[in-house]
Order: structure tokens, then sequence, then C-alpha cells
């Protein structure tokens, strides 16, 4: 099940590039395969997860594949992969944005549409490759193959000419920190003898050794988080992007940092991740409030937006860090919440405003609720999201990770907390600046929310309400895999 995952956009990636888009039909066709390609891997995922056994704790689905197995003459081709409740929904979360972020393409993208969407596809399998495969060197290696098809999607369907220095510095950080974590790699395999995780679970690794490996790995995924001062990068991508791009790299590739603090980082080495969690904790407690100053400032809406993602994926690395059962989970609730409706504010402002105005300046936008009420009602209840209002996923993960960050440190706890009062802060501004008062005189007549549009945020809505009634339905799934993380 899992190689099929894996292989059905690539097969769908293949087929696009054998069909022709000359005509208006044919672009059509293109279209609708790399959209049925994206919602059949969708379905299979779902069939995944009703098989999925949520009382064990250990890798479920699993693969293996040996070098004499596959004709290869590789002693070192090692391909393992496997499900447990720590990877389940991060491929869930890809399955389900891959058709949102395809049908949210369908208007916006006006030449090479083949071309655009073959990058998608590609992204998709290496996405779902990182979260299952259980090898450390092909962890690193499809870690940093999604940088390919995002460096492409950045550089080539960019909104201006600075595209081109947004998508060098996407892959240039990435691949700085990504260095060092090859180097860590490469020294756990040469004392170890082996990269799978299974067998590192049981490695011995010194204190002195661990330190050392935990800082160069850490980097890397700090890079991905991101985390202050490594951020840079993030808020000129988000704003070059295309729409599609802007909804992936918020959903799914911040999450990318998460996944390697659970699945590496802790259980590999967990002497050196208790040595630097006040570390972490202080520089997560920084992010938080400096992101957060930084968003009330901002004049683009899609800036804006990307900083305060930054501070939400600082409180989640706060609840990873936190060393306790509630915060873990919690941290992963809200990477999954943030999953959901990031995106959803990516579509609202990148996709929706910016394809009518072609401006992201707050300053010119006032009044939308007089000619786009649904697009407003909708905002509005993303916004209530974003902010952790009570009955939304993303309340349940914040109230989760900061409750297990007050159990490990009320200091640290009390200091996060406070984002809860900065994230109501930008985000009730940008729905006041945007929507409410009087029509704007630099703004012409335009259409509320199409049907398409619609049927984007739709899934995204649902979702953020259902798990946010319902927790347990993800927590459920969790618990033995982050019980066995912390205690054995």
């Amino acid at each position: 099940m899992l190689t099929a995952l894996i292989l059905i956009p690539l097969f769908g990636a293949l087929i696009l590039a054998r069909m022709s888009e000359t005509t208006p039909q044919e672009i059509s066709q293109v279209k609708r395969v790399a959209l049925l390609t994206t919602v059949v891997t969708f379905i299979l995922s779902m069939v995944m997860w009703g098989e999925f056994d949520s009382s064990s704790s250990q890798y479920q689905f699993t693969v293996e594949y040996l070098a004499g197995e596959t004709g290869l003459q590789l002693s070192y081709l090692h391909m393992h992969m496997g499900v447990d409740g720590l990877s389940l929904y991060f491929v869930l979360l890809t399955t389900f944005t891959m058709p949102i972020c395809v049908l949210a393409s369908w208007e916006n993208v006006k030449h090479n549409i083949k071309s655009y969407m073959i990058p998608f596809l590609v992204l998709e399998s290496l996405l779902i490759a990182v979260f299952v495969v259980l090898d450390l060197l092909l962890f690193y290696v499809f870690f940093e193959s999604v940088l390919i098809p995002l460096f492409i999607i950045v550089g080539v369907w960019g909104a201006s000419a600075d595209r081109i220095r947004a998508s060098f510095l996407l892959f240039l950080y990435t691949l700085f920190g990504s260095l060092f974590m090859l180097l860590a790699f490469l020294v756990i395999f040469y004392h170890v003898g082996s990269t799978d995780f299974e067998v590192l679970s049981l490695a011995d690794i010194s204190f002195e050794s661990q330190r050392w490996l935990w800082l160069a790995i850490f980097l890397s995924l700090a890079i991905k988080t991101p985390l202050l001062p490594v951020h840079i990068w993030l808020s000129r991508a988000h704003v070059e992007a295309p729409v599609a791009a802007s909804m992936v790299l918020a959903g799914l590739i911040l999450k990318l940092a998460t996944y390697g603090f659970l699945r590496v980082l802790i259980p590999f080495l967990p002497e050196a991740t208790s040595y630097f969690s006040p570390l972490v904790q202080t520089i997560a407690v920084v992010t938080l409030v400096y992101s957060s100053l930084t968003t009330l400032r901002q004049t683009d809406f899609k800036v804006l937006v990307a900083y305060s993602s930054i501070a939400h994926m600082s409180v989640v690395v706060i609840g990873v860090f936190s060393n306790t059962l509630q915060g873990i989970e919690g941290a992963i609730l809200l990477g999954i919440a943030h999953g959901i409706v990031s995106p959803a504010m990516f579509m609202c402002v990148g996709g929706i405003l910016y394809d009518r105005y072609h401006t992201r300046v707050i300053r010119y936008y006032r009044g939308l609720t007089q000619y786009m009420p649904i697009f407003s009602l909708l905002f509005l209840l993303f916004i209530l999201g974003n902010m952790s209002t009570p009955l939304t996923v993303n309340w349940a993960g914040e109230l989760m990770a900061l409750m297990g960050s007050i159990q490990r440190s009320p200091l640290i706890g009390l200091a996060m907390s406070s984002g809860i009062v900065f994230s109501a802060a930008y985000s009730i501004w940008l729905y006041a600046r945007l929507c409410n008062g009087s029509w704007s005189r630099f703004l012409g007549y335009a259409i509320d929310v199409t049907r398409r549009e619609f049927m984007v945020l739709l899934p995204l809505l649902i979702t953020m309400f259902l798990f946010g009634l319902f927790p347990n339905i993800i927590l459920t799934d969790l618990h033995y895999s982050v019980s066995t993380l912390l205690y054995e």
C-alpha cells in the first residue's frame, strides 16, 4: 500500500509528460489527470487509515526492498518503509492537501500547465516518502529532494522578477543546514554500522557524541521549521510563490522539521535532546515574540500570514520539546491544524483577493463585506481558527502544547501563552482592515467567491471544525506511538 501511495503520483506525472497542451481541451485534460491522480492517492490513504491499528505502537504496512531482491548490485540499497501513529497523519495531511492545491491552481496558472502540474505530483511522492521511510539515509535523500520541485515552481511561476532570488534563498538556506545533517548521519552510520531506524533505536551512542550530532541535525531542522534567526527565506518564498506552492509550503514543508524532531532527534539522541531542551525552548519563545511583533507591522498580507506561520510553528516546537505526553500530542495536533488553516489563509489572501485585485498591500483594501459577503464569512471562520478560538482544532492543539510546556517549565509556558494575545491581535486587525468599513476607492467591483474557490475552502473548513470538536479522532491513533517515544 505504501509503495502504491508513492508511485501513483509519479505514474500520474509520467502520463502528464506524454500529453500535449496545445488546445484548450488538452489543457483541461491535463488538469483533470493531475486532479484525478491526487484524488486516487487520497482515497488510498483513507483506506490505509481505516485499516490502521491504533492499539499498536509498532510500524504497520511495512515494506522492505533489499538490493538482491530488486536485481540491483547496490549493497547499500535498503528501502524500508512503514507507518506508525507519528507518521500516519502527516501522510494523510499530504494526500488531503494536494488535490486542494491542484484545484486552487485551476485558473490562476496561465502558461505551461503541464510543466506546472508535474512538479506538484513529484513533490507529493517525495513528501509521502519522507514520512514513511524507516532508513536514515533515505530520510535525508527524500528530505532534500523536495527542494527540487519547489525550486522549479517558485522560480518559474513566481509572482515577480524577484522569484529567482526567493527560490535560491529557499534552496540555499535549506541546503546549507542539511549539509551538517548529512555529516551527522554519516557519523552515526560509522559508529553504529546501520541507518535503519529499528537498529538505531537500540544503539548506544555516548553523550558527548550525541551533543555534537544533535547540534548538527537541529540546525537543519531549525531552518526548515523555521526558527529565529534562520527564517528569512520563508517570507520571501511565500511572497513570490503561486498560491498552491504557498499552500504546500505552509501546510506540508514546514511539517518536515516537526517530523524530523519526532523521528530522529528525540528517539535516537534522547540524552542530548533533554540537555538542549532549555536552549530550544528559549529560541522558540524568542521566535514567537519576534515573529508576532513583526506580523503586527506588515503591510503585505502574504508576508503577514507567513510570519504568523512562524509564530504557530514555534508553539509546535515548544510542545515537541516539552518531554510530556500531553505536550507532544498537542504539538502534532497543532501541526496538523496549521496544515489545515494556513493553506486556507493563503487561498483567501493569495488566491481569491490577489487574483481579483493584483495587489498584496493591505492599505488598498477595505469594506470587502459589502460586495463579497460569502468570502468575508469564510475568511472570518479561518481567522478564528488562526487565532486558536475554541471549537477549532488549532485551539485543542495549542492548549495541549502549552499545558505540556507548563508541566516542564511554568515560566516558559507563561511566556509562550503570550502568543494567544499576539495571534488574536494580528488576526483581528487583518480581518478588520480588509473586510470592515466603507468600500475602498482603490478597489473595483469584483464577484464573490466562485464555486471552485468555495470547493477549495470547504474541505479545509469542515476538517478544521471536525477535528476541533472531536480531537480524539487523531489523539487515539497518536497515544501509543507517543508513549513509546517517551518511555521506551
